[in-house]
């Protein structure tokens, strides 16, 4: 049984002080404890059965983007808006503005056109839903910078497309092996493995493909730039390597903070960040405006994780719109794992300072959304 020995208040260091998202392994993430922690994991996998094929698509929806608390008007949205530095913005009317844009932009990218089967099956995953916090950052950052939405929604669309493979491939039974995306059946349930793996695929290739020709009002370099950025968040040292190191911690018994923290600032921060970069790239943000952002996103990106971690083991299935409990079925390392939920919660808080203070020098009222999607972040139920 492996043992991590954590102390008390330590200085945030390693991949979120780390310009360079792709540079090697990360040393021990800021945490705050008093105690040591034994640790025993063991990985398994669920086995389930392959249902029938059936051809659905999914019409846009905008159903996901606010959790009840915020549809109740309660205590969620005065978090999330509390600190937003403008006190006229409305996080709610934001988002719904925002993602409705996004999902007709995803739909109208993705047409309904031949082969059926392969269009049928990516529309199913792409326009079932979602937040859309991913596409949402993109814009935000965009306009913060001083660019224009239109300028960004090409990028915002494409993050989203590898987000939404990235579901279905993590979804397949030699992955994580679930049945349930969204409050729906995964698309394997529905398109059968096989299509499912090659609907993934042919949202990654079409993501780059968007991108490139139909990015217009920026210029080609600043293109390419966003083309290679996207390119290395998500391959062998991005979304990838947190994937594979996912899968190779599995069944070990000493999983540490260090190595979760790589899992998940590759598999999950990779791309959120990459979503806020892009979008101050394509608005023409300076270099400093750029890293500025760049460490902005790796905060939130770690800690939309922690979140996850944490509604895993205290939320229902109903409440996520996927399987609640999967971590701790198969024994998987988590935060909740190592710290505890209470303070895995105080972690979580700390990353959504230190994200948000990323923001200071920037014009407020501009940086309005971005402060509320970190508390988003932070507060969301599900």
């Amino acid at each position: 049984m492996g043992s991590v020995s954590l102390s008390s208040c330590a200085q945030t260091t390693s991949i979120l002080n780390n310009s360079k998202h792709h540079a090697g392994c990360s040393r021990s993430m800021a945490v705050l404890l008093t105690q040591s922690l034994s640790i025993s994991v063991a990985g398994s996998k669920l086995l389930s059965m392959r249902s029938p094929k059936r051809r659905q698509t999914a019409a846009p929806s905008i159903s996901a983007v606010l959790t009840t608390k915020q549809e109740a008007g309660g205590k969620m949205d005065r978090e999330v808006e509390g600190q937003s530095g403008n006190p006229n913005f409305s996080f709610k009317a934001y988002m719904g503005e925002k993602a409705a844009k996004v999902n007709q932009a995803l739909d109208d990218a993705v047409a309904l056109r031949e082969p059926l089967r392969i269009h049928e099956a990516m529309r199913y995953s792409l326009l079932a839903g979602g937040k859309r916090v991913r596409p949402v950052l993109c814009l935000a950052a965009c306009e913060l910078v001083g660019g224009e939405e239109a300028a960004a929604m090409p990028c915002a669309c494409a993050v989203e497309m590898i987000h939404t493979m990235s579901l279905i491939h993590d979804d397949l039974p030699c992955m994580d092996n679930d049945d349930l995306r969204r409050g729906k059946p995964t698309n394997h349930k529905v398109f059968g493995e096989d299509v499912a793996v090659l609907a993934g695929d042919a949202l990654l290739s079409f993501a780059f493909e968007h991108i490139a020709v139909s990015t217009a009002g920026v210029s080609k370099g600043r293109i390419l730039r966003a083309v290679g950025e996207l390119a290395k968040a998500i391959g062998s040292e991005g979304l990838v390597a947190g994937q594979v190191v996912d899968i190779c911690s599995e069944g070990l018994t000493d999983v540490g903070l260090e190595q979760l923290e790589y899992i998940h600032v590759h598999k999950t921060a990779a791309l959120l960040e990459a979503s806020v970069v892009l979008g101050a790239i394509v608005g023409g943000g300076t270099d400093e405006e750029v890293e500025k952002l760049r460490k902005f996103a790796r905060y939130i990106g770690l800690l939309f994780q922690v979140v996850d971690d944490i509604l895993d083991v205290t939320k229902s299935s109903q409440e996520l719109g996927k399987t609640a409990g999967k971590d701790l079925v198969a024994d998987k390392t988590t935060y909740p794992k190592l710290l505890g939920i209470e303070k895995s919660r105080e972690f979580a808080a700390k990353l959504n300072a230190d994200a948000q203070a990323q923001l200071v020098g920037f014009d407020q009222e501009k940086a309005a959304p971005l402060y509320a999607l970190a508390n988003y972040i932070a507060h969301r139920e599900n």
